[in-house]
């Protein structure tokens, strides 16, 4: 019995970290402009299930370049990714963003007529008290 009970939560187990490792790896977006301006996003989601964010803003030489950070942890819910901030232990001079209730929607799409190695994997944040993150979508990087 205890080696039935062993292989069921082990098997648990294998099944939850198969879900959960679709979604980590490191996702971004650069964009730049013709007029120098640069912002850039990137997201890393870590198999212990935390998070680091990092936002790069620089609109001119004549302004200064903003840096914003965020960190703390993360689950999914079969295609959605929730995130959290704890306000004691992952904000700080450096952190500053809080990410508590932020949500983003995984998606996974592959074109029609194309092979599995050129789907579009990115996040959509949909949800977040961070109100610039919402409709930001950050791709897998390979």
């Amino acid at each position: 019995m205890r080696n039935v009970l062993l292989l069921f939560i082990l098997f648990i187990n294998t099944i939850i970290i198969a879900q959960t490792s679709q979604f980590t790896g490191e996702y971004g977006k650069l964009t730049e402009t013709e007029a120098g301006s640069t912002l850039e996003y990137t997201l890393t989601l870590k198999h212990n299930g935390t998070f680091t964010f990092h936002f790069y803003r620089n609109i001119d030489s004549t302004q200064p370049k903003e840096n914003y950070y965020g960190k703390g942890t993360w689950e999914a819910d079969k295609k959605s990714v929730l995130f959290y901030t704890n306000k004691e232990t992952d904000i700080d001079e450096k952190y500053t963003l809080n990410f508590t209730n932020t949500k983003a929607r995984f998606i996974k799409k592959v074109p029609r007529g194309e092979t599995a190695t050129n789907k579009k994997t990115y996040f959509l944040f949909y949800d977040s008290e961070v109100s610039w993150i919402k409709g930001v979508k950050l791709y897998k990087k390979p």
